[in-house]
Order: C-alpha cells, then sequence, then structure tokens
C-alpha cells in the first residue's frame, strides 16, 4: 500500500509552483534597464530591503518625486480634455520616442500654456457674464422706472456717458459699481438700485431687505429670459432681475453691503429712456464682439489638447512605468563600494532561465563592462504562493483565496472546487428553466468578454462579469439537477418517457385520495412527473433531499479528510497521517459514513426501516434486537464495532501526538537522535505558521492545549458540518415551493380569467417575480451557502490559508490607481 502510495503522481495541479530565493547584484549604469526588462517579464517579486527608511530617505527619492509631479501634470491634462469634451484618439504613427526628461519640460510647456489660456478665458468670460447681466437688467428694469421722480433725482440717478467710451471689455468692473453721487438738496427724493441675483436666493434676499429698511422699501423682481454660465463650474444658473425703490442715503448703504452679501451684482440703469437704447446697443455690440473672441480662445484651446490628447494614453504609461521602476529600485541596496545595487526576491523555479534572460539583455544594451549576478540563496521565511490560472480558473482560485491565502506548497482547494461549488449551487438552485435563464445570461457575457474587459464597470457588474465562467458552470448544473427534480419554473415535464403510474380506473376520481398505480418500470431519469400534486408529494421530495444532501455532504467531507492526507504526505509529516488522517476517517465514517450506507440500502431494497430509530438507539441500546428496522444480516454487530471504533478514535486524536512531540524533542537535544533534526513533523506542528523550522523551546501544554481544541472542534465539527449541509435540502425546498407558489397562485389564476388586462398583470407580476426573487435573490442566496459549505464544512479539514500572495513586479499589473 505504501509503495502504491509512493507511485503516485505529484498533483502538480494541486500544488502551488516552487518558488526560490534569489539575489541580484546590479552595476548602477545597468540597473533602470534591468529593473525594466524585469517588469516587462512579470516574474520577480522583490522584497524591501529598506522597509525601516522612510520614502525621503531612499536613494531615488527625487526621481519618484519627479514622476510624481509629471503624473499631476498629465492627470490635470486629462480632466481638462474631459472637461471640454474633446475626442481624441492616440495615433500610433503620430508619437514618436521620447525620453523621460524631454517630456518633462514638454509637460512643463504645456502645462503653461494651458493654465495661460484657462486664466484669460476666465476673465473673458466674467467680462462677457458682466455684459450680458447688465443687457438683461436694462430690459427688465425698464419696466419698473416710471418717471415720476423729479428732475434732480433722474440726473442723480443717470450713468456716466463715459464709461464705455474708453475702456477696453477687460476694464468694465465699474459696470459693478454704482457711484451714487449725493446732492444736498436731494436727500428725501426717491432712489433705485437694481441688479441681478440667483433665483434660490430671492426670498432670504427680500426678506433681508425688508428688516434692514424696516419695510421702507419696495421690491420688484422678474425672471432673467437667459440662463448665465459660471466660467468655472461651466454650470448655467438662473437669475433674477431686481429693483429695489427706496428712499435715504442710510438705507442705499445697508442695501448696497446685503446686496454684496448675497452675491448680487449691481447694474446702474439710467431712466431716461433714450440713453438706456444707446446703452443697450453698445453692450450688445460689446457682446457680439467677445462672442467671437470666446469662440476663437475656444477653439485655441481645443486644439492644443487635442495635440496633447493624440500622446497622453502614451505619456501617462510611460510615467507610470518609470514611476514603478524606480519605486522598485527603492526598495534595492547601494553596496559598501556605491557601485552596485543589491536586490532580493522570490521567482517561480521555472522562471529562472527567463530571468536570467532578461538580465543578459540588460547587461548588453546597458553598454555595461560588469553582468549582473544572481544566484539563489536559502530564506527563513515561507515562499509566496503562485498559481497559473487562467479566464476560466481565476474565479474559482478567488473564491478560495477570498477565505484565505493557500500555505506555500499546501493542497489548493481551488481545484476541486471548479466542480464542487456550482454542483451544490445548483442543489439549491435546481429547476431547469431557471437554470436556461442564467446560461443565456452567462453566454451573454462570454460573447461580450473582449468587449467588456476593457471598459470600467460599476461594481456589481464588474463582480458579474469576473464570476462569468461560475455562472456558466452554475447554469449548467442547475439544468441538470432541475432534470433530476423535474421542474421547469416549477412545472414537470414527461421529457424521458411517460410515467410509471396510473390511475386506478379512467375516472381518475380517487387519484388524490386512494392514489396512484405503478404499472411499468420506473421513470428513467429523474423524479416521476406524477408525483406532482399528489398527496405524498411533499414527504417524498423531502426526504429525497434531505438523504441526497446527506450523502453529498459525508462525500465532500470525506474528500477534505483525504487531502489532509496527502498534505501531510506531501510534507513528510507521519504524525500527521498515524495520529489526525486515520482516527479522523475513522470517526467521520464510524458514525455518518454509516448513515449514508444505510440510506444506499433503504433505497436499494425498498424497505420500511425509520433511520431515525436506527442511528438514535445505535447509542442509547446498542445491544437491542433490530426488529422490522433491520435493513441487512449482521447489522447489529456492525453497528457494536463502529460505535468502539468511533470511541477509540477520540482518544486516539487527542493523546498520541503531544506525547511523541514531547519525546522527540527530548531525544533530540540530548543528542541521541540528532539526525531527526531535518524531519518536519514536530516543527510543523510546533509552528504551524513557519515553513522554515525555528528552534524554540518546547511547550508541552501549548502542543497538549491545540491538540485537545483541534480534536474537540473535529468531533463536534463532524455532527454540527453532518447536519449543516441539510441547507442542501431546505433551499431546494424553498425555491420549489416558491416556485410553484408563484406559478399557481400568480400564472394560472390570471389565465383563469377571461379578460386580457388581468393575463398581461398576472403575467408580468410572474416574470417580476421570477426575475427579481427566484433568479437573482434565490441566486444571490444559494451562491452564499454554498460559499459557507466549501469555506467551513470543507476546507477546515485540510486547509490553513495562512499564506500570502506571490505579487511579482509587472508592468501589466500596474492600474490607474497605482499612477
Amino acid at each position: 500500500m505504501e509503495q502504491f502510495i509512493h507511485n503516485l503522481p505529484p498533483m502538480d495541479l494541486m500544488r502551488s509552483e516552487k518558488m526560490t530565493f534569489v539575489q541580484l547584484i546590479i552595476p548602477v549604469e545597468s540597473a533602470h534597464r534591468a529593473i525594466t526588462y524585469l517588469g516587462e517579464l512579470g516574474l520577480l517579486q522583490f522584497r524591501d530591503l529598506n522597509a525601516d527608511k522612510s520614502p525621503f530617505q531612499r536613494t531615488f527619492v527625487n526621481q519618484v518625486k519627479r514622476c510624481a509631479e509629471m503624473s499631476r501634470k498629465l492627470r490635470f491634462f486629462k480632466d481638462q480634455i474631459n472637461k471640454a469634451a474633446v475626442v481624441s484618439s492616440p495615433s500610433p504613427a503620430l508619437q514618436p520616442v521620447i525620453e523621460l526628461e524631454d517630456l518633462e519640460i514638454q509637460l512643463a510647456e504645456h502645462e503653461h500654456e494651458l493654465m495661460e489660456m484657462n486664466f484669460n478665458s476666465e476673465k473673458l468670460w466674467q467680462s462677457y457674464n458682466e455684459l450680458l447681466e447688465f443687457k438683461i437688467v436694462l430690459q427688465k428694469a425698464g419696466g419698473f422706472l416710471v418717471s415720476s421722480n423729479s428732475h434732480a433725482v433722474s440726473e442723480e440717478r443717470e450713468l456716466d456717458e463715459n464709461v464705455y467710451s474708453n475702456e477696453g471689455y477687460v476694464e468694465t468692473a465699474s459696470l459693478l459699481e454704482q457711484e451714487m453721487r449725493p446732492r444736498p438738496s436731494n436727500q428725501s427724493g426717491l432712489r433705485f438700485i437694481s441688479g441681478i441675483i440667483c433665483k434660490s436666493k430671492v426670498l432670504r434676499f427680500e426678506r433681508m431687505l425688508f428688516r434692514a429698511t424696516r419695510g421702507n422699501m419696495l421690491f420688484n423682481q422678474a425672471p432673467a429670459d437667459e440662463q448665465i454660465m459660471d466660467p468655472i463650474s461651466t454650470e448655467t444658473v438662473e437669475k433674477t432681475v431686481f429693483v429695489v425703490f427706496f428712499s435715504g442715503e442710510q438705507a442705499r448703504t445697508k442695501i448696497l453691503k446685503i446686496c454684496d452679501a448675497f452675491g448680487a451684482n449691481c447694474y446702474p440703469v439710467p431712466e431716461d429712456i433714450t440713453k438706456q437704447r444707446q446703452i443697450t446697443t453698445e453692450v450688445s455690440s460689446r457682446l457680439s464682439e467677445l462672442e467671437v473672441t470666446l469662440d476663437v480662445g475656444i477653439r485655441h484651446r481645443n486644439k492644443a489638447l487635442t495635440s496633447v490628447g493624440f500622446c497622453l494614453s502614451k505619456w501617462m504609461n510611460m510615467v507610470r512605468r518609470e514611476k514603478a521602476v524606480y519605486d522598485t529600485l527603492n526598495m534595492l541596496n547601494f553596496d559598501v563600494t556605491k557601485k552596485c545595487l543589491v536586490g532580493e526576491g522570490w521567482c517561480p523555479i521555472f522562471a529562472k532561465a527567463q530571468i536570467q534572460e532578461a538580465l543578459q539583455r540588460a547587461t548588453f544594451d546597458s553598454n555595461s563592462q560588469v553582468g549582473i549576478i544572481f544566484h539563489i540563496m536559502d530564506a527563513v521565511e515561507s515562499p509566496p504562493t503562485y498559481f497559473r490560472t487562467n479566464h476560466f480558473t481565476s474565479a474559482y482560485q478567488e473564491i478560495v483565496d477570498a477565505y484565505g491565502v493557500p500555505r506555500y506548497q499546501e493542497a489548493n482547494p481551488a481545484v476541486y472546487t471548479v466542480i464542487t461549488f456550482p454542483f451544490l449551487f445548483a442543489v439549491m438552485f435546481g429547476d431547469w428553466g431557471h437554470g436556461i435563464c442564467l446560461l443565456l445570461g452567462a453566454l451573454a457575457l462570454i460573447a461580450r468578454e473582449s468587449k467588456l474587459s476593457g471598459q470600467k464597470l460599476g461594481s456589481f457588474m464588474e463582480m458579474l462579469f469576473g464570476g462569468r465562467y461560475i455562472l456558466l458552470l452554475m447554469s449548467l448544473f442547475s439544468i441538470y439537477c432541475g432534470l433530476i427534480y423535474n421542474e421547469f419554473f416549477s412545472v414537470p415535464y414527461h421529457i424521458f418517457g411517460g410515467s410509471a403510474y396510473k390511475c386506478r380506473d379512467t375516472s381518475c376520481s380517487d387519484a388524490h385520495t386512494a392514489g396512484l398505480v405503478k404499472y411499468q418500470d420506473c421513470y428513467p431519469f429523474g423524479v416521476d412527473p406524477s408525483w406532482r400534486g399528489s398527496r405524498s408529494e411533499l414527504p417524498f421530495l423531502n426526504s429525497l433531499k434531505m438523504k441526497m444532501s446527506i450523502l453529498l455532504g459525508v462525500a465532500q467531507m470525506n474528500l477534505g479528510i483525504l487531502l489532509s492526507y496527502f498534505n501531510a504526505h506531501f510534507f513528510g509529516s507521519s504524525l500527521d497521517i498515524r495520529y489526525q488522517f486515520v482516527p479522523q476517517m475513522i470517526f467521520l465514517n464510524s458514525l455518518f459514513g454509516y448513515l449514508s450506507l444505510l440510506i444506499v440500502v433503504k433505497w436499494c431494497t425498498g424497505s420500511q426501516a425509520d433511520l431515525y430509530h436506527v442511528m438514535i438507539y445505535m447509542f442509547l441500546s446498542p445491544f437491542e434486537d433490530l426488529g422490522e428496522n433491520q435493513l441487512f444480516w449482521g447489522q447489529r454487530p456492525l453497528q457494536i464495532m463502529l460505535l468502539l471504533l468511533a470511541l477509540i478514535a477520540v482518544p486516539w486524536m487527542l493523546f498520541p501526538k503531544p506525547f511523541i512531540l514531547k519525546k522527540l524533542h527530548t531525544e533530540r537535544f540530548q543528542g541521541r537522535t540528532y539526525g531527526m533534526l531535518g524531519t518536519s513533523e514536530m516543527d510543523i506542528e510546533v509552528e504551524p505558521d513557519s515553513a522554515r523550522h525555528h528552534h524554540e523551546d518546547f511547550n508541552f501544554s501549548e502542543v497538549f492545549v491545540h491538540q485537545m481544541i483541534h480534536s474537540i472542534e473535529f468531533v463536534l465539527g463532524a455532527v454540527s458540518n453532518t447536519a449543516s449541509y441539510l441547507r442542501l435540502w431546505a433551499l431546494s425546498l424553498a425555491h420549489s415551493e416558491l416556485s410553484t407558489v408563484f406559478y399557481e397562485k400568480v400564472l394560472l389564476l390570471a389565465w383563469g380569467y377571461n379578460n386580457l388586462i388581468i393575463r398581461f398583470v398576472g403575467l408580468a407580476v410572474f416574470a417580476f417575480a421570477t426575475a427579481f426573487i427566484l433568479l437573482m435573490m434565490e441566486t444571490l442566496s444559494a451562491f452564499l451557502h454554498a460559499l459557507r459549505l466549501h469555506w467551513v464544512e470543507f476546507q477546515n479539514k485540510f486547509y490553513h490559508g495562512d499564506g500570502y500572495k506571490f505579487r511579482p513586479f509587472s508592468f501589466a499589473s500596474l492600474t490607474e490607481d497605482d499612477y
């Protein structure tokens, strides 16, 4: 038997890649090129040799700062391009090769030019908005002004006629100033202030004016016909024109302060209609000139942004790569001569030749006189875990890694999760109609894989797209289990032939009371359609699914214990095989393996034995005669033997291993069996978190307590985990009953009415319930329960999950978050 075990294949699919710890000694002149080539290869994970230094104390901190500054400028360009909605596709033919220093100079020039254009554009827009507001105020406020005041009041409110004559369009700040010139003879006359304010502030503005003037004012308003664009946020704002009539200099001062506080822009409006028309004409002329100037400026700015946009993605990728290279160089150490950089890291054994070839190319391309030294070293810490995955297997590996990354060279549960996870999901979700709906969704995602992989998706769609192959297998297994359950949206069909049962007479009146009679062989595949609607439908399906859940659970738990054997055999720990694997297999199968045997025998023989009674009295009265509950000859002696084996297995798990470890430790340090220093049995158990052997003090009480906890956890877990698999039965029953309720109480009930509207409403409710409850909520529920069965019930039998991922330095893994 042992020879057969040794001849088994090494199970490379189940083990992570073999790793090796390497050291690089790189001359300074070829360091940058060597790291660049290694980043393109992406198979070497560097270890930070300067972890005790802050980022500002490292060698290449200035280069990192320069890259960060260039990144800021490129993000600024990208924001400006997006804000201007400029469409520019990169053209490789127009992108010459450029050095980093030249790129830095170009980016500085582009930024200076763009910021200057933005500043001028904001000034022009500000002037344009002021003129536009002034024009709107002139148009709206003229209707409020009635020439009922004295000529002195009118003269006092006149606009200085030279306000526009000699000023440039950027010198229109005087439009915002009300240069009231009070005259001693007109202090008691009626005055007014006109302006424009945001529509959302009008009510508060009017209330404040009323309080400040104690009601001694008249407030008129009218909505502006045009919306004003904010030059900074580029959003249009609705505004309202107002005219406030008042009397007295003190009231004027208060009103101007309130206008300033609310952000209202005040503009002087002459009472003379002729002057109003003259100013309106002049303002309109100035607005036309500004529109032309703004249009020219926008075209010039868009042209500059387009030229930047052609090379933007290339520049961003270049700066991202350069920053990653210098960040990696900062993880290396200078040697004592300051002429070489020393780096250490992990790489897969299969990648050594590729790494050496890349280093040789770097030496040749940099014209270095000294080659790069690459040699293998011993390491104290455990190597990282690396699995080579593809689009199909990566999602299943992520499911396992979400619980914990496998320890180095530990058995990888993802190999079995590819099949067991979608299958257990399907046991809970079995309906081939719903499975077809999921299959169509999965095929749609797979068909658009190349298109969606390059797009930014929302969190939900990204999760759904990442699990498209999981969804594919879940749908296929759901169709398979649905055919076994014979449910298509809860409706059974005679797919594989006629039913094995028929009515007792032609009227079939006693079908639901006396039942049906069997007249031919069993239905060839799955559940017979005649069970649907029968009086014993629910008891039959409950019994079938509950027993099936126990069989699947015991099978998967046995697989987990079997994988613990392969782990122990791989790591050379015979103690784990003798004192963990063997008693665990005996205990689990003496109780629940025997229960599974009874289920299969009862199905095959058609016996009426009560399995609850058999299992309970196996513990309470093992020597009593089974009577009508006996399923096969020799059952009672077998039960007694299995019960004794289960009782023996508990101390077998608990006591021998700690005492043997203590004995091995004592003999080792007394020098009698010095050759056992190389074994892994003691070190692995005393130090489960380390893959290397550290010689520390042996604490017997700690080891014994750890073993006791492990043994108690397994004994109790054998019972609770088996019961936990009954969720397969519970969720399958819930899914089936929910689907039946929606079909019978919604669709069929609505179809019973001879009314198209009621039928349409019933069909819509049925479709909504199927899509959102059965296809979304039930899918999520079954997914989470299948996840729990794998993480807890399956993986706790063998899986440590305390490793760490292999994260090589690779340009391919750089994202915009690293930018």
